[in-house]
């Protein structure tokens, strides 16, 4: 592989990080606009309902959680290409982290369909988590970038 390739793809997966904070951010706000229509009275929910935020939700949450997937993956790839090994410290393992945790929340989807409460407030608690664990990832991972950059080839 030539060496500014490898080097250009040091910054492919920061990119495809941030669009997904992004991305995860509009599935928050289309589960919290589901949760509304699922909880309100009859003739709000008949307002509400056309905007499909359930169905909307699930696909744009299948959506996340390929590209966390991929994005983790992806990163592991590239750092391993470039130096032969992996940095395993807290970017690494938070993401590995973040990747299980998002995993365990969509699989909750079924249960949630069939309207376990319990099943609804761990997937939401999880990807709370998710979220939050993000936005330190996004600093880390900057952190990262700015080492990187620096470290450029001449």
């Amino acid at each position: 592989m030539p060496a500014d390739l490898a080097y250009n793809l040091n910054f492919l997966h920061p990119l495809a990080m941030w669009g997904l904070l992004a991305l995860s951010g509009y599935a928050m706000l289309l589960g919290i606009k589901a949760k509304k229509t699922r909880t309100a009275d009859a003739e709000t929910r008949k307002t509400l309902i056309k905007g499909h935020f359930a169905k909307r939700h699930y696909l744009y949450g299948s959506a996340v959680l390929a590209v966390m997937v991929l994005g983790t993956f992806g990163g592991m790839a590239v750092t391993y290409l470039n130096n032969g090994k992996l940095f395993v410290g807290p970017h690494l393992l938070v993401g590995i982290a973040m990747t299980t945790m998002l995993v365990l929340a969509a699989a909750l989807s079924p249960l949630m369909q069939h309207g376990n409460l319990i099943a609804r407030k761990i997937h939401v608690g999880l990807n709370m988590g998710v979220v939050t664990l993000f936005l330190w990832q996004a600093l880390t991972g900057m952190q990262i970038v700015t080492k990187i950059w620096e470290n450029r080839p001449a």
